[in-house]
């Protein structure tokens, strides 16, 4: 059953039914469901579908030869194989399928120009010459994500400014990604999603009719399982220095977020060297550098600045539970890790992931125009504030607030307060909330959003009657907003 990935289909549906030529670069990190979408797209429209593989070029053409020629064009009555690139690309212009769009997607398509360099111009060549003003819908598809950026889009290389359409595709938000767990409670949707992310190849490994518990050992924590050695084959593919990503990466799933303590935690004396294999991480997806919401553009500028986080939940996952216990693991103590390691900790480990589902939440709201105000922009924020301390007393310290959102003039501010645990959200904890920012009050607007696993305590309640910028959230609706 294909789940999800509305906005992708509606985006190739709409380009195929222009009248006009298409070329879509559609890209992304691998796991993330860009075949498997093309595939739906595909499904009912006549079409030819490539998979490139890394072999050799000549082999390569070979196997488009014989795929382009299956299709009944004209030349193959007299060949059996191609002679050149430009010969089998400009053969598409003759796939018999009458007055509908000569669909091709070519998947992977940097193992094409691995093998032969003088692909990009070759299309670029035959793009200008002719494909632009036929019935066509060429779609090049890969993993390869710095390749595409800097190589194929980029300035001064053949394809830039060719594409018609470029679709970065990213993992699943959370109301996607919990389809595959109907007959899950909404407490359980929220922690599978922080296992296992939006990425659509790990939620496929957990069955809907399993616990959250045999599914994790079954599929996570038995060695053999499809995602016990997801994580390595997966770096090993993307870089070099595996040992020294496994550290850095560990050490970021394990909160260590500043660039300093980063490098500490993984025995790298020099944060310039800590810097640029980050950096490596970001560009495929599973690290980000994470701004304070309030932060300006020069201030982003500055390398000291930001927090790093790990952006896919299931190498959190891995890199907690599996990676810090994968002797007890190989070992086979599956149930002895997940009773004394994974257990006691998945609970708060899930208290990250309900922060970004209850972000995705707000935006849900503000696409529906459920919100007091529309915002310009929305995230975490830290820095130094009012914080409340015994008797009402208040002083200036670092902290940070869940999800502030502010309005284009900065005269609106929506605070947000996330408590993913098993005791009502507390009158004591909204009133730490309301103080922060205080000095903002007297020239701006203040709304304040509470999200609660369990509810919330009788006082906040019966305030929350009487004041309309006091909203709360409660999991179930949170979880079922769509």
């Amino acid at each position: 059953m294909f789940i999800g990935r509305e906005t992708e289909l509606q985006f190739l549906n709409d380009r195929y039914n222009s009248n006009k030529g298409e070329l879509i670069v559609l890209y992304g990190r691998r796991r993330v469901g860009k075949t498997e979408t093309l595939r739906q797209f595909c499904k009912g429209k006549p079409h030819l579908f490539f998979s490139c593989r890394e072999c050799t070029d000549k082999l390569q053409l070979k196997t488009f030869s014989e795929k382009l020629l299956k299709e009944n064009i004209p030349a193959s009555a007299y060949i059996s194989e191609f002679s050149d690139w430009d010969k089998a690309i400009r053969s598409i212009t003759e796939l018999p399928y009458g007055d509908k769009k000569k669909l091709v997607v070519i998947d992977e398509f940097p193992y094409m120009c691995k093998g032969n360099k003088s692909i990009p111009s070759i299309l670029q060549n035959l793009w200008d010459e002719i494909l632009k003003d036929e019935n066509i819908m060429l779609v090049l598809c890969g993993s390869a994500m710095s390749f595409i950026e800097k190589e194929l889009l980029a300035e001064k290389n053949p394809l830039y400014g060719r594409a018609t359409g470029i679709y970065k595709m990213t993992e699943m938000g959370f109301y996607d990604a919990v389809k595959f767990f109907p007959d899950y409670s909404a407490r359980d949707k929220v922690i599978a999603y922080s296992v296992l992310g939006g990425i659509p190849h790990y939620l496929q490994q957990f069955d809907n009719s399993r616990t959250l518990e045999e599914n994790i050992k079954k599929s996570i924590l038995t060695k053999g399982s499809a995602l016990y050695s997801e994580v390595e084959f997966l770096l090993r593919q993307e870089l070099r220095e595996t040992p020294v990503y496994n550290s850095i990466i560990e050490a970021v799933a394990l909160g260590n977020t500043k660039l300093n303590d980063i490098s500490i935690k993984s025995l790298i004396d020099d944060t310039s060297k800590t810097s640029v294999y980050l950096k490596n991480l970001i560009e495929p997806g599973i690290v980000e550098r994470e701004f304070s919401v309030s932060e300006s553009t020069k201030e982003k500028a500055n390398t000291n600045r930001g927090l790093y986080r790990i952006t896919d939940n299931f190498f959190r996952f891995w890199y907690a539970f599996v990676f810090t216990n994968i002797s007890e693991l190989e070992g086979g103590d599956v149930d002895g890790v997940y009773k004394y390691s994974v257990e006691p900790l998945l609970h708060e480990f899930a208290a990250m992931s309900f922060e970004d589902v209850c972000r995705e939440y707000v935006r849900e709201l503000q696409k529906a125009g459920e919100l007091p105000f529309r915002y310009s922009k929305m995230g975490r924020w830290w820095g130094k504030t009012t914080v409340r301390r015994k008797e009402n007393q208040t002083e200036l310290a670092d902290t940070e607030i869940d999800l502030l959102a502010i309005s284009k003039q900065s005269d609106k501010y929506l605070v947000g307060e996330c408590k993913f645990k098993g005791k009502p959200f507390r009158y004591s904890e909204y009133l730490d909330t309301a103080v922060k920012l205080s000095s903002y009050k007297d020239k701006a607007e203040f709304y304040y959003y509470l999200f609660s696993e369990s509810g919330f305590d009788e006082n906040i309640t019966k305030e929350s009657e009487s004041d309309s910028h006091l909203v709360l959230c409660y999991l179930d609706e949170i979880v079922g907003y769509k």
